[in-house]
């Protein structure tokens, strides 16, 4: 993962330098250096050569196996958590984030994730600030199953702030073109299994800071009962990630679809897999959000609604199974440790004009 470079700046002469432009090489070498550890741990078999090449290697003869291999794509980012990170000077745990949002977007199609590269943009290069965010993308990488094969950290002076930072990533995955999960699996009957989210994951960040900081003036180090720690270590609680978890239930049993609930809200992303003419009814009784959630919404008078389309109110991932695959799929995911239940059901749409309807009260 190298950083931004060019020719080293000279110290002598009254010239421009790279130096007095605000990047430092030796630094971005530095962190190179203390973020090897990490990346090597997060490899598979079929990654070739190791960091410091201008383009990861991954083995694409593994793919033979496959009858007709599709890959699958997705990048992503991590929003203005960053911001929470840098306020607590907490940056390993950001890197899960970032790969919880690219993992769980491949594995949806039922593609198993097999490589990412991120792209880490910082005000000023701090060696040790930069390997802990790769040391969580790379730890993230390895709950999800894939390697970590390369990346880029650039130092943009004088656009970012010195302790201002921004992460991405890019992920790769791969599945058989007859086991492509989506709307065209779903049938009359289906039950929606809901997988529970860690908190708030890694979208709405843009409302929370609002509400929490701005209206309610909130302190990251204060002590919230209800989670048992600081504000601060509740809202960098890393993204769960499920890739491993669904890719284990698509081998245990039948799986019609999955939907990553992310931005938008439960209904918004399940209905992205909903076929023209069906319609998924979620109970909300089936479950209660997370305390963070009624946080929210209770400090900046959040309606409901509001807090549904922008926030998971405690559900990350959710699978479309058939009926008969229901015990199957919550016996597989309780002995993953994964908390599941089944929170709705596929019908005839009918007349409604929505994909997805949300009824009843959150337990309490």
């Amino acid at each position: 993962m190298p950083t931004e470079s060019s020719e080293p700046a000279r110290s002598a002469g009254t010239g421009a330098s790279y130096a007095a432009a605000g990047v430092d090489i030796e630094a971005g070498d530095r962190a190179v250096d203390l973020m090897k550890e990490w990346v090597k741990k997060a490899t598979r078999p079929e990654v070739v050569g190791g960091l410091g090449g201008f383009a990861g290697l991954f083995d694409a003869s593994a793919l033979k196996r496959y009858e007709r291999p599709l890959l699958a794509s997705a990048t992503d980012g991590v929003g203005t958590k960053v911001d929470i990170a840098r306020k607590m000077g907490v940056y390993d745990s950001i890197g899960h984030d970032l790969v919880g949002m690219v993992v769980d977007d491949l594995v949806v199609c039922g593609a198993e994730p097999l490589f990412m590269t991120d792209y880490i943009c910082v005000g000023k290069v701090f060696p040790e600030r930069v390997a802990a965010i790769v040391k969580g993308i790379a730890e993230g990488c390895v709950l999800a199953g894939c390697a970590l094969v390369g990346g880029e950290t650039a130092e943009h002076p004088g656009l970012l702030g010195v302790d201002e930072f921004d992460v991405a990533g890019a992920g790769t995955g791969v599945v058989e073109a007859d086991r492509v999960l989506g709307a065209d699996r779903i049938r009359t009957g289906d039950a929606v299994i809901s997988m529970a989210s860690s908190g708030l994951h890694s979208n709405g960040y843009s409302l929370v800071r609002h509400v929490l900081f701005d209206r309610a003036g909130l302190a990251l180090d204060r002590e919230i009962p209800e989670f048992g720690r600081t504000l601060g270590e509740e809202l960098l609680e890393p993204t769960k990630i499920y890739s491993l978890d669904c890719l284990a239930l698509t081998r245990t049993t039948e799986v019609h679809a999955f939907s990553h609930i992310t931005g938008g809200g439960l209904a918004n992303n399940l209905a992205r897999v909903i076929p023209d003419g069906l319609h998924a009814t979620v109970d909300r009784s089936t479950w209660t959000p997370g305390p963070v959630f009624d946080l929210v919404g209770s400090a900046g008078s959040v309606e409901r609604l509001e807090l549904e389309k922008t926030l998971n109110m405690g559900v990350g991932m959710i699978a479309v199974v058939p009926q008969e695959s229901v015990e199957v799929a919550l016996t597989t995911l309780a002995d993953r440790g994964v908390d599941a239940w089944v929170s709705g059901e596929i019908s005839e749409r009918g007349d409604r004009a929505d994909a997805v309807t949300l009824t009843g009260d959150y337990a309490s």
